[in-house]
Parts: structure tokens; C-alpha cells; sequence
């Protein structure tokens, strides 16, 4: 007979366990393999460009920035590939403008009729943003690690493991803990 607790446990250890082998992948690997140039641009010059060249129908690949989106992109380490949307699910990670000039990467957890949508961060256990459906900007198409693997963001795995961490809120903040410790 299993144990209901231990399969749990295996269950959400699988889950944070992902990004972390991804990153002992990533320190391992050759520095010199990098030899493209990077520009870095702040984000209140940069976006605003990004969302034009969305709106003029090409994809657009930006390095991810900040913590909020641990445990499944990682600062400086992952990039994302951008394109327009046809239309949006809970779940979807978008480039949205909260405000006139902040723009945010996060997930959308809840969408209502009249076209407002609840953004949070993967890495966040409390606090979110709101905004409409026509600032959005972009959805987060593929998901780029460092050595060049490229997920899609309808990969049924990833969707899964999404779904699961969003049950996690409760805890969230106690594997985000641990997680930190093991990077």
C-alpha cells in the first residue's frame, strides 16, 4: 500500500527539482560557448519597443529580469520568446503593462468577463496586479534555458507542473525557501 504523504512529497520535490538540475546543468557549462553580445537597456526603453514590434507581428526574444518568476525562469539565466495572443487562459505568462511604463512578466491566475485579469508571479505568495486584456502586450510563447533547450508553453508537462504550483500557494513561500538554498 503507498504512502499518500511520501507520493505527495515526491510529487512537489519533482517539481522544484526541475529548475534546480537546470541550473547545476548550467554551471558545468562551457563560458565560451556564449559568444553572442548582449545590450542590456532599461526596461522603460526597451518594453515600449518590444510591444511595437509585437504589434507589428514579429516575436521577440527578452532575457528575463528579476525574481518573480522562480521557480520556472530565473534571473539573468532564461529567456522568453514573446508573440501576439489570440486569446488568453489562466495560466498564460504575459508581458503586461500594470501601469503607464511598468511593465511585468507574470502569470495570469484569474480573467473576469468584462476583460480585467489577475497577474502574479510564480516566485510571489501574496500580492498581484491588475490590468485589462488590451495591455497586454505579449504571451510568453517558449521558454529558452542556457544551453539551448526550448520549451514550449503549451507543453502539456509544463502546463501540468504550473497547475500544480499554483495549488502550492499555501507553502509557496516555504519551497521558494528551500529552493533559493539549492541554486
Amino acid at each position: 500500500m503507498t504512502n499518500p504523504l511520501k507520493s505527495a512529497t515526491t510529487r512537489v520535490g519533482r517539481i522544484i527539482a526541475a529548475p534546480v538540475r537546470m541550473a547545476k546543468e548550467r554551471k558545468y557549462a562551457n563560458p565560451d560557448d556564449e559568444q553572442q553580445l548582449h545590450k542590456d537597456l532599461p526596461n522603460e526603453r526597451l518594453l515600449p519597443l518590444v510591444r511595437r514590434f509585437i504589434n507589428e507581428g514579429h516575436t521577440v526574444t527578452l532575457a528575463v529580469k528579476g525574481y518573480s518568476m522562480r521557480p520556472f525562469l530565473e534571473h539573468i539565466r532564461d529567456q522568453v520568446t514573446l508573440d501576439a495572443f489570440d486569446e488568453l487562459h489562466i495560466g498564460d505568462a504575459v508581458l503586461a503593462e500594470i501601469v503607464p511604463g511598468h511593465f511585468v512578466l507574470h502569470r495570469i491566475i484569474a480573467m473576469t468577463d468584462d476583460g480585467w485579469l489577475t497577474l502574479m508571479g510564480d516566485g510571489n505568495f501574496r500580492g498581484t496586479e491588475h490590468c485589462r486584456v488590451q495591455d497586454v502586450c505579449g504571451i510568453v510563447t517558449e521558454y529558452i534555458r542556457p544551453n539551448g533547450h526550448v520549451t514550449l508553453a503549451s507543453d502539456r508537462w509544463l502546463r501540468w507542473r504550473i497547475r500544480q504550483w499554483r495549488r502550492l500557494l499555501p507553502i509557496r513561500r516555504y519551497l521558494l525557501y528551500i529552493y533559493r538554498l539549492t541554486i
